[in-house]
């Protein structure tokens, strides 16, 4: 519908970030990362604040390198701070849709931080993430998120008494990244 008929108009750089990031779940990783650096080419470090947090969010997945993934993740989390502070100021509407992909940033940056063997870090984003699922509508996302905190969370702590965790060979896996 036109924006003149009460929804606005859809928002082409987001429609398209979504098209690469249905690639990726196809399976095509390669390519999505490919397109997704085309991308944010495209929108650059000082675009609008809502494509670049959606962009860095998936391009995160993307990545080989722990330590890139982290990069990218950190981008999406402070793209969101950004819209966060515009939320003050009335300035954007995409808003809303950053607050509710905070507890989602938080996790995946203590998941990184994890990987990296940042365990304070780690943990301190946990909880960011956990305090900003509160604020999240009840249904099956909000449940996702949370069920992915609780096993972070366990893992974190079977780290720390030497196990790898309840489900985790030494060095592999991590929580399913979050996606509203």
């Amino acid at each position: 519908m036109a924006k003149g008929q009460g929804q606005a108009a859809p928002d082409a750089v987001l429609t398209r970030i979504g098209q690469v990031a249905m690639l990726h779940h196809a399976g095509d990783r390669e390519e999505a990362r490919h397109r997704f650096l085309g991308l944010w080419a495209e929108i650059g470090e000082h675009g609008d604040a809502l494509h670049r947090c959606t962009l860095a969010h998936y391009l995160a997945d993307t990545q080989d390198d722990p330590e890139e993934e982290l990069a990218w993740d950190l981008r999406a989390l402070s793209a969101a701070e950004e819209l966060t502070e515009d939320l003050l100021a009335d300035r954007h509407e995409g808003t809303p849709a950053a607050r509710a992909l905070y507890p989602s940033l938080h996790l995946n940056v203590a998941a990184d931080y994890d990987r990296l063997g940042h365990r304070e870090a780690a943990r301190l984003h946990l909880w960011r993430a956990r305090a900003a699922a509160h604020s999240l509508a009840p249904g099956p996302y909000e449940e996702g998120v949370r069920a992915s905190i609780d096993r972070l969370e366990l893992r974190l702590d079977g780290t720390e008494r030497g196990t790898g965790g309840p489900d985790r060979p030494e060095g592999r896996g991590r929580p399913p990244r979050q996606r509203p």
